[in-house]
C-alpha cells in the first residue's frame, strides 16, 4: 500500500472565478464527432467566446437585487466587487478575516468573491469548506511556486487563482486556509444520470442552457451548470448546482472507486478515506463540482498539476481515459458530503 500523503495532491482546490461577460456563444456536444473546439474537454474548461466586434455593450443594471432567502439587498455593482463581496447570508459562517472577506487591493481579490463566503465555491472554481487547512496552504504554495495550472490557460478563473496563488503571502494563505477549514461543506450538487440534456452555451466560464433550445445527446461528458442561474448571478452561497452526467456511469465509477479496475489506478479509499470524505489532510471528493474533478484530474495526467505528491498521482491516474475520468467524478459527486 502507498502512504496515506500519496494522494495528497488529488482533487481539491482550484482558480477563482473571474467576472462574468454578456457574451454568449452555443456549446456543441463536445467530444462528439467533428466538434471544432480545440479546448482539452471543453465541457470541463469552458472557455468565454470573443466578444463581437462592433457589438454594443449591455445596458448598465442600477437597480437593486433581493433574494428570496436573505434581508440583504445589493447592487449589480455591489455583486461584482472584488473587494468586498456580497454576503448575504452573514449568519451562515463566522466572521471572515480580511483577506477572505475584503482580499488586499490590488494584487490580491477577497477569498469570498470566488468560493464565496461560507466556501461552498461555484463550479468554476473549488469548494474549500471543509478542507484541512494544511492542504489548502500546501496548494497556494504550489500555485506560488508554479507547481499548479490548467490544461487550459485560455480558461480565466484557474489562470487567475495562478496569479493569485504568486501574490499571495504566507499569512493571508493561513488565515485563508483556517478559516475555510472550520466551515462544514453543505450538499451543494444534483447528480441526474441522463441521456439527453439540455443544449447550452458559455457564459461567465460556465455552460448556461440555451432558452428554447431543446436537447442533445450527452455522450462522453458532464453538463453541470447553477440550478438558478439569477440566483447564481447575484451570488448566492445557497443556490448549488445540477450536473448531469452519462447513464450508468455512478455505478461504473464505483467499481473504479473502490476496486481499483484490476490495476487501472488505486482504490480512492485508501487515501481519501471511506465514502471518499477525507482522511487525515488528505481532501474530501464527495458531493463535490464533477466538471472540477476532471480539471483536477486532467490537469494531474497531464503534468500541468504537479506538487510535492505530483509523480504519485499520476501514477494513479496515468490510465484513466475520459470515461473513467467521467465516471468517477460523478460517483464522487453523488455521494453525501
Amino acid at each position: 500500500m502507498k502512504p496515506l500523503r500519496a494522494l495528497i495532491t488529488g482533487v481539491a482546490l482550484a482558480g477563482g472565478a473571474a467576472l462574468t461577460t454578456m457574451h454568449l456563444v452555443p456549446l456543441m456536444a463536445q467530444n462528439q464527432p467533428g466538434s471544432a473546439s480545440s479546448a482539452p474537454l471543453p465541457w470541463a474548461y469552458p472557455v468565454n467566446p470573443p466578444a463581437q466586434p462592433g457589438a454594443a455593450p449591455p445596458a448598465p443594471d442600477t437597480g437593486v437585487h433581493r433574494l428570496p432567502t436573505s434581508a440583504k439587498e445589493f447592487t449589480r455593482k455591489q455583486v461584482t466587487d472584488l473587494f468586498n463581496p456580497p454576503d448575504w447570508y452573514p449568519e451562515d459562517h463566522p466572521a471572515m478575516p480580511q483577506i477572505v472577506a475584503h482580499g488586499r487591493s490590488p494584487e490580491v481579490r477577497a477569498c469570498g468573491y470566488c468560493h464565496l463566503p461560507n466556501g461552498q465555491g461555484r463550479t468554476e472554481n473549488a469548494s474549500l469548506a471543509g478542507l484541512p487547512a494544511a492542504y489548502i496552504v500546501q496548494q497556494m504554495a504550489d500555485y506560488h511556486n508554479g507547481l499548479r495550472k490548467s490544461s487550459e490557460p485560455k480558461m480565466g478563473p484557474p489562470a487567475n487563482m495562478l496569479a493569485l496563488g504568486k501574490a499571495a503571502n504566507d499569512e493571508e494563505s493561513k488565515s485563508a486556509a483556517e478559516y475555510f477549514s472550520k466551515l462544514k461543506y453543505k450538499p451543494w450538487v444534483r447528480v441526474v444520470e441522463t441521456k439527453m440534456v439540455p443544449k447550452t452555451r458559455v457564459e461567465g466560464w460556465i455552460l448556461v442552457p440555451e432558452k428554447d433550445a431543446g436537447q442533445e445527446p450527452i455522450g462522453m461528458r458532464i453538463v453541470e451548470t447553477p440550478e438558478d442561474h439569477e440566483r447564481f448571478e447575484l451570488r448566492d452561497s445557497m443556490s448549488g448546482f445540477v450536473a448531469y452526467v452519462p447513464t450508468g456511469s455512478v455505478k461504473k465509477g464505483e467499481a473504479l472507486a473502490t476496486t481499483g479496475g484490476s490495476g487501472k489506478t488505486l482504490r480512492c479509499s485508501i487515501c481519501h478515506g471511506e465514502g471518499l470524505k477525507g482522511l487525515g489532510n488528505v481532501p474530501f471528493l464527495a458531493g463535490r463540482s464533477p466538471s472540477y474533478l476532471v480539471r483536477q484530474l486532467y490537469d494531474i495526467k497531464t503534468g500541468n498539476r504537479r506538487g510535492e505528491w505530483g509523480p504519485l498521482m499520476q501514477e494513479a491516474v496515468a490510465k484513466l481515459t475520459t470515461e473513467d475520468m467521467v465516471d468517477l467524478a460523478a460517483y464522487a459527486a453523488s455521494l453525501k458530503p
